[in-house]
Formats: C-alpha cells, sequence, structure tokens
C-alpha cells in the first residue's frame, strides 16, 4: 500500500495537463443563456400563451358556428343548394366540383388563414421585446445587481450586446416557433373540424395549403426583423442606460415631442420635406420597429402582385428587397451607434 507520502510523492511527480482556454464566444453564450433563463416567461411562455389563446378562440368560433349552422338547418332558415349540406355535410364533394382556378384561391386562402393562426405571437413579441430593452439595463441598476455583474470578468460590451442579440435573435426565434406550432395545430383544428363531416384534410387543406413553406418564410424574416428593429432596440437600450427613473417616459417623450415641435415649427420644411417624413422614418422607427411587419411599407409589394397566383417565392423575394433599402441600413447604422452610446454609459453608471 502506498503511503501518504508516497501518494504526495507521485503526484508532484505526474505532470497535469493543461485546462484548454474556454472559446472566445464562450462567456457571450453565457450571457445568452442567463438572459434567456432571467426572462423564459417573457421569451417563451408569452408567445406560447397567446397562440394557445388563439387556438382556443378558433375552436370555440368553430363550435358556435357549428351549432349555429345546424340550429339554422334544423329550424329551415337556411338552405343550400346543390350536394352540399350543412347537417352531414360530404366536404369531399367540394373538391369534385372545383376548376384549378378555385383550387388556386383555396390554396390561397388556407395559407393566408395558417398566417394569420400564428400572428397573436408575434404581436406579443414586439410587447415583450419593447419592455426588455427598457429595462435591460435599467433594471439591474435599480435591483443593484450591476455591482455584482461588473465584479465578474464580463465586459460592458458584451453584455450590452448579448441582450441586444437576445432581443434582435432569441426572442423573435422563439416567437416564430411559437407561431408555427400554432400554424400546425390551427390546422389540426380545422382537420378535426373537416373529419367531423366526412371529409378528407389531406385533399381539403394539407394538399392544397402549404404549411411548411408559411414555416419557411417566418424563419426567413428573422435576419430581416434583427437589422430592421435596430433602432427601436438601440434607443430603448440607451434610454435604460442613461435615465435614472422612468425610463418609458423618456424613451416615448424625447421622440413625441420632437415630432410635435419639429410639426409645429415646420423644420422639415427647411430640407423640402414634411412633417410626416419625420414622425414615419425617426418617431415609428424609433418607437415601433420591433413589431415584426412594420417593414411592409418599403417591401417590393408590387412583385407580390404581378401574376394571379404569388407563389412563397415571390414573397420571400419581395421581403429580401427591404435589404435594398436605404431606411434598413440606415436605421441599423443608428441602433448600432446607439448600442455602442449604450456600453460607454453602462460603463460609468452603476447606480440611480
Amino acid at each position: 500500500m502506498n503511503t501518504p507520502v508516497d501518494a504526495m510523492e507521485m503526484d508532484v511527480a505526474t505532470p497535469r495537463t493543461p485546462r484548454p482556454a474556454p472559446h472566445a464566444t464562450h462567456k457571450f453564450k453565457l450571457l445568452l443563456k442567463r438572459e434567456f433563463w432571467e426572462h423564459k416567461g417573457g421569451f417563451l411562455w408569452a408567445p406560447v400563451w397567446a397562440g394557445a389563446i388563439s387556438l382556443l378562440l378558433t375552436l370555440m368560433a368553430l363550435i358556435v358556428g357549428e351549432v349555429a349552422a345546424r340550429k339554422a338547418l334544423a329550424s329551415g332558415k337556411m338552405q343550400i343548394d346543390g350536394d352540399v349540406t350543412i347537417n352531414g355535410l360530404d366536404l369531399g364533394v367540394l373538391t369534385s366540383k372545383m376548376d384549378p382556378d378555385d383550387l388556386r384561391k383555396l390554396a390561397d386562402g388556407i395559407d393566408f388563414s395558417m398566417l394569420m393562426s400564428g400572428v397573436w405571437p408575434m404581436v406579443v413579441l414586439g410587447f415583450v421585446v419593447f419592455f426588455y430593452c427598457l429595462g435591460s439595463l435599467y433594471d439591474e441598476r435599480k435591483d443593484r445587481s450591476v455591482l455584482f455583474w461588473k465584479s465578474l470578468p464580463l465586459s460592458d460590451r458584451d453584455t450590452v450586446f448579448s441582450k441586444a442579440a437576445s432581443a434582435l435573435l432569441v426572442a423573435p426565434t422563439l416567437a416564430i416557433g411559437a407561431a408555427i406550432a400554432c400554424m400546425f395545430a390551427f390546422m389540426l383544428l380545422v382537420s378535426a373540424f373537416v373529419l367531423l363531416h366526412n371529409g378528407n384534410p389531406i385533399s381539403l387543406l394539407w394538399g392544397p395549403g402549404n404549411p411548411l413553406a408559411n414555416a419557411g418564410l417566418l424563419l426567413a424574416s428573422i435576419p430581416i426583423y434583427a437589422l430592421w428593429a435596430l433602432p427601436t432596440v438601440g434607443w430603448l437600450m440607451l434610454c435604460s442606460s442613461w435615465s435614472k427613473s422612468m425610463p418609458f417616459l423618456w424613451a416615448i417623450m424625447i421622440p413625441v415631442f420632437a415630432g410635435i415641435f419639429i410639426s409645429w415649427f415646420e423644420v422639415m420644411n427647411v430640407f423640402d420635406l414634411q412633417s410626416g417624413w419625420f414622425w414615419k422614418n425617426i418617431v415609428a422607427r424609433s418607437l415601433l420597429s420591433v413589431f415584426p411587419g412594420t417593414w411592409v411599407d418599403v417591401m417590393d409589394v408590387g412583385a407580390i402582385a404581378k401574376g394571379n397566383a404569388p407563389s412563397h417565392a415571390m414573397v420571400l423575394k419581395s421581403t429580401y428587397a427591404v435589404l435594398a433599402t436605404s431606411q434598413l441600413w440606415i436605421g441599423a447604422a443608428a441602433g448600432i451607434a446607439m448600442l455602442v452610446a449604450a456600453v460607454r454609459m453602462r460603463r460609468w453608471r452603476d447606480d440611480n
């Protein structure tokens, strides 16, 4: 048996393998995980519950419509000519009576209904990101936790940009995941309704519709959202790092009062512009860009309108045409500049 002295000698004699240095992105990943776990309710559960409520309302609407239709038919108040009836409906008759133009319209209607079923999580996303950015740097000064985080080997740059990445990438990815799940759950609900009336969900819903393409469109919009929302995220985080109290009022009042001042004194006339330009490109961009789809006014909508049946590829092309607009890149540059200012502000402001 080895004595303790022998064990110590063996331990000293055996060289220990040095641990590899952590990757440069390791701290950033940990900061992203910290933000997710601290704000899991807003990032994950808020869009999930919003989607669940929308599905519940859809189910209630289907039940109410079914009951009302059966009562109307039983009382003789609703008569439908032809082979289609409401009570004991055989929805398979619909596809046999449809021409190619009707099938195309059916597919467009199904795709639109699927996208609308996922709207609630996306609307909630805008509110979650808005208030998350407002409190991201203010709350840690309010509860004095900033002193603890500054005692760790974490730079202000990594901390601020991890919060910005959480708002621009993590939150929309989770919300879009909830929206996609809501779309498929919506299709399952309608499929159950079709089966209730002896219909074939494959030929009436899943065949004409394209849920995978709709899901792809939502996922492909994440880079556009991240770039388009940068000015609002930058402005809100700058107010969060700068304001000593009530960051919400400061974030709202400064751009709104600036818009009122410019409209009142017609300052934009000096640049041969209307005051509406300031409200649209400054006030709205600094406050509302975190809401998905607010870039629709700079999209190439004409490309979608061409032809009778705009495809998903045309919609995707029109969406990515936003990358060629000056509104997106000027706003993104302004957002990055405000994030850099927020880093500098956090570096020296650690109390209220």
